[in-house]
């Protein structure tokens, strides 16, 4: 694992109690699962806790939301009440960002996911997550797009407005200070 992506003995230590205390605070969120548990599998894996102090530094307030027990995982999501502030105006992907003729962003939604070691939410993944709390309400989302609509240019979003969530289209390309994405990484 490189240097840049090491989380330093007292950034490790600020970020378990900071991922204990939200744990603890939104039990609604992992019903049935134990926090001694989680931590030692995040201790295990250093280039996860990486990942997981990037959500945290982009303001996604990662928490635990399920388990897999397929791959003996535990999911984590970015819970904050809105589109992470660290990662917002972006287009959807690097084609859309090379696309771009003036005015562009500073990066992409999926080229960020994929520093930061996270990966999009796919629709699923979004309304699953609209179960455990009410989000983006005045923000929106890009989630996973699939090729076929990818290919024609267009890229998906949601956000959750009226008490429904909603999926809605756009240009690729597009980018707006209310729209980020939310990751998701498996410990």
């Amino acid at each position: 694992m490189s240097k840049q992506k090491q989380v330093s003995a007292e950034e490790q230590s600020g970020l378990l109690q900071v991922l204990q205390t939200r744990f603890e605070k939104h039990m609604n969120r992992h019903k049935g699962l134990i926090w001694q548990d989680v931590e030692q599998k995040i201790r295990a894996n250093p280039g996860k806790l990486w990942s997981l102090n990037e959500m945290e530094l982009t303001e996604g307030e990662p928490d635990v939301i399920g388990f897999d027990a397929k791959t003996n995982e535990y999911i984590f999501c970015d819970c904050s009440a809105e589109s992470p502030k660290g990662r917002r105006s972006l287009c959807y992907d690097r084609a859309a960002l090379d696309a771009r003729k003036e005015h562009k962003p500073e990066n992409s939604a999926e080229d960020l996911a994929q520093a930061m070691g996270v990966e999009l939410l796919t629709e699923e993944d979004y309304r699953e997550l609209q179960q455990l709390g009410k989000f983006d309400l005045k923000t929106s989302s890009w989630v996973k797009t699939p090729a076929a609509i990818r290919e024609l240019d267009g890229a998906l979003f949601c956000d959750r407005r009226y008490d429904h969530v909603f999926l809605y289209h756009n240009g690729a390309s597009s980018y707006y200070a209310a729209r980020g994405f939310r990751g998701k990484l498996k410990v």
